[in-house]
């Protein structure tokens, strides 16, 4: 079967372990209750021992059960039965926000609260987990404020984003007469048919017209939520939090940023010299920005792609390798697009399970083997911090797309090294420009216009072809002269779900600190050989538990310098120049 098994977590919402969790979890926020209640007479050793093992519970039970439903609603969102067990979650949740404000500020006041973590045993791998409460203090508010945030969430930002989510994946596309889903159409973008691509661009931008003004309310929304909330807690602004909640300095961010602006030139290159090798004038019109180049038209089963990775895989790490397979063989891969099913591709790491479960919308392609590579990067990610306990699993943004990119550029890098005739390599090396263009004009484009956003929302409410016109700037400022400006993508606000959430604003530049960082990190591998490979590993541990730029020293990488991301995106120059001499 070709869509995952979720038995691992429960056989479904009547499943008896179900219920049992469910009302665990009731019974574990209302025990947290009654402790934040008598917490400020107990010893201090005593509390936060006890603090920490009541937060693992909830955090346990907790994610199980939105995990089973978050995948489940993932799978079909007509699934109204999982948006509702979600809501009870939620609700569950919600109600711990208060206690857990107040256990947290008992915890901060604490004068000596490193001295003490140092001399209880039992607390010592939960020192950062514990600092951190120290360092976030300042942004808490009072029990009833944090209750009231947690409690209209539910009907505000959250519901906003589940309307995003369930009209993307329900609106219908009509391409050469024939009815079929976002997704779908927007696979169709890859096709080696010129005019099947230019016809799905445009049924998809037709398409929006029916939902685009609902879906203009809910980031009017989101995004206002997200500002009230930074401005009442004391962030200086939606990025800030970002940047603090990242663990990641605006050092790092500038620097980034900065060398991405210093080679768009390049990228502008390589789109202008794909454009002339396609027939057109000037810039790249969007609707052949994923247009297959070469001799690469092969579809691949699943099974082949299977056997594609394994192969790349065991040449790297053993380790990779047996999960990758296992992860093909254990029903961990929901595989194909489907009415009602979510669009692109996602990994979610399964604590309870020390297991992953994978998204993916696969058609056959060869992107669709990189995307797969991507996925399982994330799994693999997720069996280096499944080692920690589970409060120290969380690791942030940034480094979240870094064992998902380096498995991409393991992939590719592999592959390109073995091609020998000259219309193969034009199609792997422009397949891996093509989304290396993705990760640096796409981003700095959905990182601009998210700017723009944030920027306007407090004094003006933002219809639908405002948005468009805010995504059209934001195109055109990263893209430049390397695409066509009457063929753009007005729209890519309304289709991403990075930008619809309230509590995870700027989920963009993550992307491109992980194909850079990711290219740096295979960079050293390909200098160190097979001993980098125990390093690598160790940094994905640290990321749940060091800050961003000590996890990197790991790897001797600073990164507040422009220097090491400018190393990765001359590598990619390197790789447009060849592009560009094939094609001539």
């Amino acid at each position: 079967m070709k869509t995952w098994d979720l038995s691992i977590l429960y056989n479904g919402f009547d499943d008896p372990r179900y219920a049992e969790d469910l009302a665990a979890l009731d019974g574990e926020a209302k025990a947290l209750a009654d402790f934040a209640k008598s917490a400020a007479s107990m010893e201090k050793s005593e509390l936060l021992v006890s603090f920490i093992s009541n937060t693992e519970k909830i955090s346990s039970l907790a994610n199980k059960l939105a995990i089973f439903a978050n995948l489940r609603y993932s799978a079909n969102t007509a699934d109204v039965e999982a948006a509702s067990a979600l809501g009870r979650v939620m609700a569950i949740i919600s109600s711990t926000a208060a206690p857990s404000a107040a256990l947290s500020k008992l915890i901060a006041s604490f004068d000596d609260l490193e001295k003490v973590i140092n001399s209880t045993p039992a607390l010592s791998e939960y020192k950062y987990y514990l600092m951190n409460i120290l360092r976030d203090s300042k942004y808490l508010l009072s029990e009833g404020e944090e209750t009231v945030f947690a409690k209209l969430n539910l009907s505000g930002a959250s519901a906003w984003s589940d309307l995003q989510s369930s009209l993307t994946s329900s609106v219908k596309a009509t391409v050469d007469g024939k009815e079929m889903g976002l997704s779908s159409v927007r696979n169709l973008a890859y096709s080696p048919d010129a005019k099947t691509r230019r016809a799905a661009y445009e049924a998809e931008l037709a398409c929006y017209d029916s939902i685009k003004d609902a879906i203009a309310f809910s980031l009017n929304s989101i995004k206002l939520q997200v500002l009230t909330e930074c401005e009442l807690r004391g962030y200086e602004s939606p990025l800030a939090k970002t940047l603090y909640t990242s663990r990641m300095k605006k050092e790092t961010l500038d620097a980034l940023l900065g060398a991405m602006e210093e080679y768009m030139p390049h990228f502008r290159k390589y789109l202008k010299a794909k454009a002339k090798a396609l027939g057109h004038e000037g810039g790249l019109p969007w609707y052949d920005l994923f247009a297959p180049m070469g001799k690469c038209d092969k579809t691949y089963t699943v099974e082949e792609a299977k056997d594609y990775l394994l192969k790349i895989f065991g040449n790297f790490d053993s380790e990779l390798h047996d999960m990758v397979k296992y992860a093909f063989e254990n029903r961990w891969i929901d595989f194909y697009p489907r009415e009602g099913k979510v669009g692109g591709a996602f990994d979610c790491g399964v604590p309870s399970a020390k297991e992953s479960r994978v998204l993916t919308n696969f058609d056959g392609s060869f992107s669709d083997i990189v995307t797969l590579a991507h996925e399982l990067g994330h799994s693999f990610h997720d069996r280096q911090v499944f080692s920690h306990s589970l409060l120290n699993q969380d690791y942030s943004m940034p480094v979240a797309e870094t064992a998902s990119t380096f498995n991409e550029v393991l992939v590719m890098s592999t592959v390109i090294s073995e091609a020998k005739e000259k219309e193969e390599r034009i199609a792997l090396i422009e397949s891996q420009l093509m989304d290396a263009c993705q990760i640096i004009c796409d981003i700095y484009s959905r990182y601009t216009f998210e700017s723009s956003v944030f920027e306007n929302r407090p004094t003006e409410f933002m219809n639908a072809d405002k948005m468009c016109a805010l995504m059209l700037e934001a195109q055109k400022k990263a893209y430049g002269d390397g695409l066509d400006e009457n063929f753009m993508h007005p729209y890519m606000w309304l289709c991403k779900g990075h930008y619809y959430s309230g509590g995870l604003s700027f989920y963009n530049f993550p992307y491109a600190f992980g194909g850079l960082f990711a290219r740096g990190l295979y960079a050293k591998y390909k200098a160190e050989g097979k001993p980098f490979v125990d390093t690598y590993k160790k940094l994905l541990r640290a990321t749940s538990v060091t800050d961003i730029e000590d996890c990197a020293m790991i790897a001797g990488i600073d990164l507040t310098s422009r220097d090491f991301w400018r190393a990765g995106l001359q590598v990619i120059a390197d790789d447009i120049d060849e592009f560009c001499e094939l094609v001539k």
